[in-house]
């Protein structure tokens, strides 16, 4: 009697690798099948070292060879137990006290990716979370100007014995950014770790205090600036700004790819499109696609990413950056509902993210009243 390798692992491929909806052999678990005669060796490799479960894998192998191969099979199955592989993550230590650590990126300058982030913080804070930016935009610092802080000096405060800096707070959140270490016309001429560092210290040797999200808003593009981000802080999760014409949404599909690099590995909470269309003031009702129509809605479907929301290309928004008052500061606006929803999106998308992750790398909000996205006091 000779065994025939192909019918054992079509045997094989009938019994279920628990947890993963794959059979044996798809799962990868079978790893070799030798036959030599009426003999068949099965080197098996399993993730979980449990008695019972290497046990009930023999005993699977040898009844599927057995009921679909051969009944008097002579088999012997070889088991061999590997912790199951984690992708390499880029993850930093975690600044005590903040809970989730928001990164505000965009493929390409210009596309309001800083505007964006201002309004989430303010939208946040409105909701009754506790908010800080980290304006980590090195090379064109807008944060301090888009909340009226551009003359404002972080002051130095005393922190268990330690020196640390006291983020200048603008309607109730707290923001550091380089732009409060230089003059408005010096221009910050830094190579890569020249940067790094300052960030470090902008992070690390900050009184940040209790926050619920930290929103860092990151440069365009993506180089050495992010990667020392993501190496600095235990990133949450990322939120990608474009505009919806094809040369921005290319750049933006390049932001995504970064975050989800093997070795970086930061989920995408969602993807914003802003000038999504211009309403003149005039004409509220009228919609004007300028850069075209719903291209970053489709990207976010392109690349499986959740779709937070628009926004108008308004005269208001414009000018609200410009005053250092940000526009979803307005009530009862167009803009605000559009920044309330693409913000309650965003944190649902967190929630979600952080409901399988272990508590050493996100803290869980779990204060959520129904989908409403308003912390609880």
């Amino acid at each position: 009697m000779k065994l025939d390798r192909k019918e054992i692992l079509k045997s094989l491929e009938t019994i279920s690798v628990a947890g993963e909806g794959k059979n044996m052999v798809e799962s990868g678990a079978v790893q070799n099948v030798m036959t030599f005669g009426d003999e068949v060796v099965v080197d098996l490799v399993l993730q979980t070292p449990a008695l019972h479960i290497k046990k009930r894998a023999e005993v699977d192998v040898m009844k599927a060879i057995h009921e679909h191969v051969n009944q008097k099979a002579k088999v012997k199955v070889n088991i061999k137990v590997e912790s199951a592989d984690k992708k390499p993550e880029i993850k930093g230590k975690t600044i005590p006290g903040i809970s989730n650590i928001i990164a505000v990126a965009s493929g390409k300058g210009g596309v309001g990716k800083s505007t964006v982030t201002a309004n989430l913080a303010v939208t946040l804070s409105k909701m009754g979370f506790k908010v800080g930016i980290l304006d980590a935009d090195i090379y064109g610092p807008s944060i301090p100007m888009m909340f009226d802080v551009e003359a404002a000096t972080p002051l130095s405060v005393n922190v268990d014995g330690k020196s640390k800096m006291k983020p200048v707070e603008s309607y109730g959140i707290k923001i550091l950014s380089i732009g409060f270490f230089t003059q408005p016309n010096q221009a910050v001429i830094w190579r890569g770790p020249m940067a790094s560092k300052a960030l470090n210290q902008m992070i690390f040797d900050a009184a940040w205090g209790e926050l619920d999200f930290l929103l860092v808003d990151l440069p365009p593009g993506t180089g050495d600036i992010h990667l020392s981000i993501m190496q600095s802080l235990p990133i949450t999760g990322s939120v990608v700004v474009s505009t919806p014409q094809n040369v921005a949404l290319a750049d933006a599909k390049k932001g995504v790819a970064m975050f989800r690099q093997e070795s970086i590995n930061v989920p995408v909470l969602g993807i914003v499109e802003n000038m999504a269309y211009f309403t003149p003031e005039e004409l509220p009702e009228n919609k004007y696609y300028i850069f075209g129509k719903q291209g970053a809605k489709n990207l976010a479907e392109d690349i499986d990413a959740p779709f937070l929301g628009e926004i108008p290309l308004v005269q208001s928004l414009r000018e609200s950056g410009d005053i250092g008052r940000p526009a979803a500061m307005q009530e009862s606006t167009p803009l605000e509902a559009a920044f309330e929803k693409i913000t309650r999106g965003m944190v649902q998308e967190t929630v979600n993210r952080n409901k399988s992750l272990p508590p050493t790398e996100a803290i869980k909000i779990t204060t959520m009243a129904g989908c409403s996205a308003v912390k609880k006091k």
